[in-house]
């Protein structure tokens, strides 16, 4: 069954649940897995084995690592922002 997550751990099944708008218990279902087990998965609680990280990688239709990893994942949008510096011009009114 699942086991602690080492420290360092980390996944994104919520972000892709929560891009395509699905709640925990649709993956659940289509995984043959328990909500609550989902529920922990999510959360860092637990890993999956190897056979339900590459079917949940599958279900959301992913490589496995845009799933799990074993570093941070960056923030989305953090480093791809344009830094805008504000001038003397910017600030002064039109």
């Amino acid at each position: 069954m699942a086991e602690r997550l080492p420290e360092g751990a980390h996944n994104r099944i919520a972000m892709l649940r929560a891009e395509r708008g699905i709640s925990r218990r649709e993956p659940a279902d289509a995984l043959d897995a328990q909500y609550q087990t989902a529920g922990y998965l999510e959360c860092g609680e637990y890993s999956p084995s190897l056979h339900l990280a590459l079917r949940i990688a599958g279900h959301f239709e992913v490589p496995v690592e845009v799933v799990f990893s074993l570093e941070p994942f960056p923030r989305l949008g953090a480093a791809s922002a344009p830094q805008r510096s504000v001038t003397p011009s910017d600030s002064a009114g039109s």
